[in-house]
């Protein structure tokens, strides 16, 4: 039998790649460089991206074709290029980021993402360059909380690689799985398509230079904490808990998840949302709804700062809902409360890189 390139051609335009549902040929990923030698054949496919989820069903689908169609005696090397650079390895991802806050709770219901994006606007208001990426990938809700519900973000080719533009607004640059996925439809992921989804957020995003980087982390501990502290080299935590008992005891768990010695990721301080409840009219009332400092007193007990105490008014529910979140408006009460959160913040975290080393990525392997 005499193998010629047309004949590999022809066969691999038999195979088709998922990432565009045409054929090899079509698709364009066959490089110039068939090689024949005797019964060996070498050639290269080109992908999109290193990351291709199809790169190693693809090259099993066309050396398959190439015995079925030809001859199982075929030797086949089949060699990878890509249109797009690499993803950097971690440990060198957001090179230009300056701080990675994780803003994070024990249990869902405490506002915690309302926190989360308070305190980014907050901070860009206080001139920062900041960055938010909301991480709950089953349960995203900063999309709706930025009123940027029908935007979509575009690629754009930086350096060789095609990278996701966030969405910005109120001088903060947002991803969140959101934008990809219905808003009307669960999300049905298995553990690692979520954490892969994840991570290209983090490392095909052009998020460029960045005072602080918040990140939305989901209730509780989970996959997802553990593939950002994997991930990223978190400068701290901010634990946000309400006053009542059942969740202070879920934020003790939360603050161990990031104190343990496996991980050692300091701990900011802790917020303390839904401190008191002050009606619009009645400005200097406060009625202690849900108990009286316990957030405060836990502080205290754990050797944390307590950042802030949030009241509850009416309105930082309905700004949330509107899109325009309550840090917008500075000459409110809540608004205030978030802007000295944001203060806080900055100072924690400068005294954090002052007295601490950089926090090390969590390399589980060797734990």
């Amino acid at each position: 039998m005499t193998l010629y390139p047309k004949l590999i051609t022809d066969v691999l335009a038999t195979v088709i790649y998922p990432g565009t549902k045409k054929n090899l040929i079509e698709s364009e990923m066959l490089a110039d460089d068939v090689r024949i030698d005797g019964m060996k054949v070498s050639f290269t496919l080109v992908f999109p991206r290193d990351t291709d989820p199809f790169l190693k069903s693809t090259i099993k689908s066309a050396e398959a074709a190439i015995h079925y169609n030809i001859s199982p005696d075929v030797e086949v090397t089949i060699k990878t290029e890509f249109k797009s650079a690499p993803r950097p390895e971690v440990g060198k991802l957001l090179p230009q980021v300056k701080n990675i806050i994780a803003v994070s709770s024990g249990k869902g219901g405490v506002g915690k993402s309302t926190v989360s994006a308070n305190l980014a606007i907050a901070l860009a208001k206080l001139g920062y360059k900041v960055g938010l990426l909301d991480t709950d990938i089953f349960g995203p809700s900063m999309p709706k909380m930025f009123g940027v519900e029908e935007e979509r973000p575009y690629a754009v080719n930086k350096d060789g690689r095609d990278l996701i533009e966030p969405i910005e607004k109120y001088g903060v640059k947002l991803l969140s799985i959101g934008f990809f996925v219905s808003p009307d439809k669960a999300t049905l992921w298995r553990g690692g398509m979520a954490t892969s989804a994840l991570k290209q957020l983090i490392a095909d995003a052009d998020w460029g230079e960045l005072d602080y980087f918040i990140l939305d982390t989901p209730p509780g501990t989970s996959d997802i904490h553990l593939t950002l502290l994997q991930t990223l080299a978190i400068t701290g935590a901010v634990i946000v808990s309400t006053p009542q008992n059942v969740a202070l005891a879920d934020a003790r768990k939360g603050i161990d998840m990031y104190t343990n010695d496996k991980v050692n990721v300091p701990i900011l301080g802790l917020v303390e949302n839904m401190a008191y409840f002050t009606p619009k009219e009645l400005p200097e009332n406060k009625y202690y709804i849900f108990g009286k400092d316990g957030c405060k007193n836990l502080a205290e007990e754990m050797g944390c700062p307590l950042l802030a105490q949030i009241p509850i008014v009416q309105g930082i529910c309905e700004a949330g809902d509107s899109g325009e979140p309550a840090a917008t408006k500075t000459d409110t009460i809540t608004g205030r409360s978030f802007l000295n959160l944001a203060q806080a913040v900055v100072t924690v975290v400068n005294r954090r890189n002052k007295e601490r080393p950089k926090t090390k990525i969590v390399d589980v392997k060797n734990k």
